[in-house]
């Protein structure tokens, strides 16, 4: 299994850190706020109680689920019981969730290009294969209907994609979304894997879910959490809402991996969704101000690409202009060595897009400060006017 090119990245820039060289993280999807106060307090409250001290059920505790439950119904138009929703130990452990309990040997998953860095690895891991349809930049890297039937098999288990998406930033319309799904309600036996742990960083003023299109629901998978929106990365706090038998089984096998999620965490995570999403949009705006600025300043360096994504918190910039060029010693074959020579050159950490299935791009991540921000895309401008 490869390692999670994000990581490797942020730990690579954590070595030159400790060598005394001042680099700035611009690698990892992690929001620069803190948790909001209110969420804290409401976390710090239940410890007095000291009445969730003890192992929650597996699947979470009921009020969280109910929460949950009326969060997706009020928000997303999505009915999903209590029941039908676990709560795991990050998105990322509900995704592997789903693909363990989803997948036998050599079963497809079609894999909306480009992704998030782990679709691919826990598909892996579940033993599946990964089927990939690439949206490129000429279509803000979204796919389409037509690309999604051409690559139905009989093996075709499940699709994913995420929308808000990591890396691109793109956002899949309702209308975009009954278009794929009138392609999938021909085709019954395929699991829907909805990633929309982006949802609150969403600049449109409207997120679909495709569960709630009609018919779509008893075959959806939706996935969120509380890292992005909320600024809750540390705490660990994921969910699904899916098909009752889909979440019975994914129960089971987390009952068997970690069991339940951190009592304390999921006592954090009913505080965040039971109060004020006052905070939560105010990191949504400063997000927004992030982008168009960083959009203008992208604008300005020679052979950068780019789209305007529409919510999370990446830039996805085309930058094959580069490749073949070279500093006198150093030819840039990929976006690989384009990453490395932005590294040692300007002192600013980014990740290549092959890891999200577009050798052609970088993920510049803005969920940094403005001053961060405008000092690193300087220095990559000046890095890149020494390649010819």
């Amino acid at each position: 299994m490869a390692e999670s090119a994000t990581l490797a990245m942020a730990a690579k820039a954590r070595e030159y850190k400790a060598n005394g060289i001042d680099v700035i993280s611009l690698s990892l999807g992690e929001p620069d706020f803190k948790t909001p106060k209110h969420i804290q307090e409401g976390t710090k409250a239940a410890i007095d109680e000291e009445k969730y001290f003890a192992y929650p059920p597996v699947n979470g505790y009921l009020d969280l689920r109910e929460a949950i439950s009326v969060k997706f119904k009020r928000e997303n138009g999505l009915d999903y019981a209590a029941d039908q929703i676990v709560v795991s130990n990050g998105a990322k452990q509900s995704i592997a969730n789903v693909m363990m309990a989803l997948l036998n040997e050599g079963d497809e998953v079609i894999v909306f290009s480009p992704f998030w860095v782990s679709y691919t690895a826990l598909i892996d891991l579940a033993g599946g294969k990964s089927v990939f349809i690439k949206g490129g930049i000429e279509n803000d890297f979204k796919v389409t209907a037509a690309q999604l039937q051409s690559a139905i098999t009989n093996r075709t288990k499940a699709i994913i994609y995420s929308s808000p998406c990591n890396p691109t930033g793109s956002v899949f319309t309702k209308e975009e979304l009954e278009s794929l799904a009138l392609v999938l309600k021909a085709n019954p036996n395929i699991v829907v894997i909805a990633d929309e742990i982006y949802e609150h960083i969403n600049y449109t003023g409207a997120h679909a879910s495709m569960g709630a299109i009609e018919g779509m629901l008893d075959r959806t998978v939706t996935i969120n959490g509380m890292a992005k929106g909320f600024a809750m990365t540390g705490w660990r706090v994921g969910y699904i809402g899916a098909p009752l038998w889909l979440a019975k089984a994914c129960t089971k096998i987390q009952g068997q991996f970690t069991s339940a999620n951190s009592s304390i965490s999921q006592r954090g995570a009913l505080t965040a969704l039971t109060t004020d999403l006052t905070p939560t949009v105010e990191m949504s705006k400063e997000y927004l101000r992030r982008r168009d600025f960083v959009k203008e300043l992208l604008d300005e360096i020679p052979g950068v690409k780019t789209n305007l994504p529409l919510g999370a918190f990446y830039f996805f910039p085309d930058v094959s202009d580069y490749f073949g060029k070279s500093d006198g010693d150093n030819v840039i074959k990929d976006a690989s060595d384009l990453c490395i020579y932005i590294l040692d050159n300007a002192q600013v950490s980014l990740v290549t897009g092959a890891a999200f299935g577009d050798p052609s791009c970088i993920r510049i991540s803005y969920a940094a400060s403005e001053s961060d921000l405008r000092k690193a895309i300087g220095a990559i401008k000046v890095a890149l006017a020494k390649l010819s």
